[in-house]
């Protein structure tokens, strides 16, 4: 299916993040709850909502071991994964409702068949989870869409991440990587910021930061240093049940995050030449700034000393640092006491 056009991924790599909302799976199988995360997403400002799209058949057997018993409701990871599972009606239904909404609709894709799923459905990007960057078969399977690729790395080597990357651009397909710590929360000393602009010089590529450090402050970070995709886990409350909870921002959260990055945008977007910056502040530079004052009431012809002067606001008449040229000077005329002094009112004084 083709999807339409979004101006976001028109902005990827000009200077604006793309802002991915991951609900994965905190819609807890509810999918009342799944739209009701879309409303939020859109309403904080993100450009993109991304799922998880698991089919338990596909991608498990019954015997996975991974998180059993994780929960009181399901008895293994199994049922788990069943129970996350919707149709593809309703996943088409995912689609049209953040679209609708002005987002960018995503989900990873943990099979063939979820891969073939959400092809029917339509996404204009594929975000490769971090489990399955070395599946050679899945990311195969999603290079025959053509769409752009994004893959994570939180569970790979470098080696890795460079068959990956050159995998994807055998097929000539478009390609990001994002900086990912298989870590849920991930504490700062983990979230390797260094790793950005190292992606970037070694593939040349979209690079972007998959954050679950569970605030604000690595996704700002990164975006200060220049980021062309940002993923973070989203949460309606802390009080939600699900394992991606404790690695997730909340929706008011997620608010402020995505004012602070345009904000950042911004500032990036706009270099300030220092000296013109100073030329425009001049007004407020004589308000704050400060001039030489007469200390004391004195008459016209004497001659000033320094006890005769006192510096203070506003800068409208002879800066202090000019303290120097005055003292020894002659007043050519009889000045009030807190007088600010121009070049008139002393003898051989010229305006610098």
């Amino acid at each position: 299916m083709t999807t339409p056009a979004h101006p976001a991924l028109a902005g990827l790599g000009s200077g604006r993040c793309l802002v991915i909302g991951e609900v994965a799976l905190t819609h807890d199988g509810s999918l009342g709850l799944a739209h009701a995360f879309i409303d939020a997403i859109a309403a904080a400002g993100a450009d993109a909502v991304k799922f998880q799209t698991h089919i338990a058949a596909a991608e498990s057997t019954p015997a996975e071991p991974f998180r059993v018993k994780f929960s009181r409701q399901d008895a293994t990871r199994y049922d788990y994964w069943r129970r996350m599972e919707f149709s593809e009606e309703q996943w088409r239904g995912l689609a049209e409702h953040a679209r609708e909404k002005g987002l960018l609709f995503l989900s990873s894709p943990f099979s063939i068949e979820a891969v073939d799923l959400l092809e029917r459905v339509g996404q204009p990007l594929w975000k490769i989870a971090s489990g399955e960057t070395s599946n050679r078969l899945l990311l195969d399977r999603v290079l025959d869409t053509g769409a752009p690729v994004l893959l994570s790395t939180g569970m790979s080597p470098v080696a890795e991440i460079d068959d990956a990357v050159a995998r994807v651009r055998a097929r000539q397909v478009p390609v990001g990587v994002f900086q990912c710590t298989t870590a849920y929360p991930c504490p700062p000393e983990r979230v390797g910021l260094n790793l950005i602009p190292f992606y970037r010089e070694r593939y040349g590529c979209w690079v972007g930061l998959s954050d679950h450090s569970a605030t604000i402050y690595p996704g700002l970070a990164a975006v200060a240093m220049g980021l062309d995709l940002l993923e973070v886990h989203v949460a309606l409350s802390r009080e939600q049940f699900g394992p991606d909870v404790v690695a997730s921002v909340t929706t008011s959260e997620l608010r402020q995050l995505v004012e602070g990055i345009r904000f950042i945008e911004r500032m990036r977007a706009h270099p300030l030449d220092k000296d013109a910056s100073a030329e425009v502040t001049a007004p407020l530079r004589r308000l704050f700034t400060r001039s030489l004052v007469a200390r004391t009431a004195l008459p016209a012809g004497t001659v000033l000393a320094a006890e005769h002067l006192a510096v203070k606001k506003p800068g409208t008449g002879l800066s202090p640092d000019r303290v120097g040229e005055v003292v020894g000077r002659r007043l050519r005329r009889a000045v009030v006491v807190d007088q600010v002094l121009s070049s008139e009112d002393i003898e051989g004084l010229t305006e610098s």
